[in-house]
């Protein structure tokens, strides 16, 4: 007896970032046979370039701040002088042990991701990837094409690059984009950022607390113009109080190279001089010259991939997901829509996603977590709801931590209740933010919210003690 065997059905993913590396997963999962084809590393730029190193950095920064805000918990440091009498040490840094670090720390999760894809079952290729027609992957390494790779879905998850000004072209030594932060052998006598958004902020706070003096060019009134703007003024007067210098509706005409550093020549005419420059002005998806527009997917003006809430392009069979997409660009958000992706091609059920209940931090000291509808859509009417905040001085647990920065502020939905969105700005605000995500995503009141018992003393008190304030409002 002939027995017929279905076809596995095949998938070809380009990229192996957050997306890509979740899509092949959840491929694998499903029995489909899985081709990734990724040029750098498994993990792409937000393990090897960006978040994981980044946020390494930025943790360091964050025991060095720790070390000089002891004193006001009464914790001192002194060594002994010659005399036996004691002095106060200086907190530096190694920069380059930093660096070091952090490279191993990514060098390690790309490992083990690329060991988590081999123990599914993928097949990873090493070269650069372009959709030859619809159906087809061709992939290159070194101009020479290795292999055709045919597919009954592609998912493309190619991420996007630092955005290059002309008139600041990064040399790698002393201009610089977030990429090439992280061979610097000593921490920058004067750091120049160029940009106030999430980039910026973080790197500009990491700096600093490292040692650094810095200025950060901010082309708005406010820094983070995009966030909260409760949370950005505490942000900015937190930076402003450390000693950084803000030059506020400030714009980079150009950033020029001296004898001994940077200029950066301002479009008001004034001039600042520093060490090293930062340029953080914002990202390009890596989508050009892949065979896109070619095989029929749509792209908006700036390059990003159109997609639709299960990460569908204008091609039935080809999905996108991550940084090069019109999706939020979080390694979060790249990692569901990977998911999503493979689980709507291969007919699994799915839940489109909801972007509004997509939780984000900005690591900055103290952090913002963010989640569901803004204040700003609250005021201008596109939600309907009731704002309270809360002080976070107020919370037992931060005067016993010495936390004289940050708040809470809750959103709830007008007539029911609901929780609808909030802010948090504190340290760790990213751990802190979950409970609201959870009460955003299964919309629950802000009276069940407070029926729940947080540790006493403790940061997330302060969510139930707002949602308890809120009662009374509704």
């Amino acid at each position: 007896m002939a027995y017929e065997f279905e076809r596995k059905q095949r998938i070809a993913i380009l990229g192996g970032g957050p997306g890509g590396y979740e899509a092949a997963l959840a491929g694998a999962q499903q029995g489909a046979d899985v081709t990734l084809v990724e040029r750098v590393g498994i993990g792409g730029s937000a393990v090897i370039t960006d978040v994981v190193p980044s946020k390494s950095l930025i943790a360091t920064a964050e025991a060095s701040n720790s070390i000089r805000s002891a004193v006001d918990l009464g914790v001192q440091f002194f060594l002994s002088g010659e005399s036996g009498t004691p002095m106060q040490p200086e907190v530096s840094t190694n920069l380059a042990a930093v660096n070091k670090r952090l490279r191993t720390l990514a060098k390690q999760q790309s490992e083990d991701m690329k060991a988590g894809l081999v123990r599914a079952g993928v097949t990873l290729v090493r070269g650069e990837g372009r959709l030859d027609d619809a159906n087809t992957l061709a992939v290159t390494e070194g101009g020479r094409q290795t292999q055709r790779i045919e597919a009954d879905t592609i998912v493309i998850s190619v991420g996007a690059s630092p955005r290059i000004l002309p008139s600041a072209v990064p040399d790698g030594e002393r201009i610089l984009t977030w990429t090439q932060l992280y061979n610097l052998a000593s921490v920058p006598e004067h750091l120049i950022v160029v940009g106030s958004g999430v980039t910026g902020a973080e790197f500009a706070s990491a700096y600093r607390a490292l040692g650094a003096q810095v200025t950060l060019v901010s082309s708005r009134d406010q820094v983070l113009p995009g966030e909260d703007a409760d949370a950005a003024a505490v942000i900015e007067d937190v930076f402003r109080r450390s000693g950084m210098t803000v030059l506020s509706k400030s714009r980079a005409a150009s950033i020029v190279r001296s004898d001994t550093g940077v200029v950066a020549t301002l479009t008001d005419g004034r001039v600042v001089e520093g060490s090293h420059c930062l340029m953080a002005v914002g990202a390009v998806p890596n989508t050009a010259g892949i065979g896109l527009e070619e095989a029929g997917v749509q792209l908006t003006e700036s390059g990003h991939i159109r997609v639709n809430r299960v990460s569908r392009t204008s091609v039935p069979h080809i999905y996108a997901a991550g940084d090069c997409t019109t999706e939020l660009p979080l390694a979060s958000v790249a990692s569901m829509a990977g998911r999503t992706a493979v689980f709507h091609a291969m007919g699994d059920a799915v839940n489109p996603m909801e972007i509004r209940n997509v939780a984000s931090n900005i690591f900055t000291q103290p952090e913002i977590a963010t989640v569901g509808w803004s204040q700003k859509q609250i005021e201008e009417g596109i939600a309907q709801g009731y704002i309270y905040k809360l002080a976070l001085e107020s919370n037992p647990r931060a005067k016993m931590m010495g936390i004289k920065d940050g708040f809470v502020k809750l959103f709830a939905r007008v007539g029911s209740g609901t929780v609808i969105g909030g802010v948090i700005v504190a340290p760790k605000a990213s751990e802190l933010v979950f409970p609201l995500a959870l009460a955003v995503e299964h919309r629950l009141t802000v009276d069940q919210v407070a029926r729940a018992f947080p540790v006493y003393p403790s940061l997330s008190g302060s969510l139930t003690d707002a949602a308890r304030a809120m009662h009374i409002v509704l």
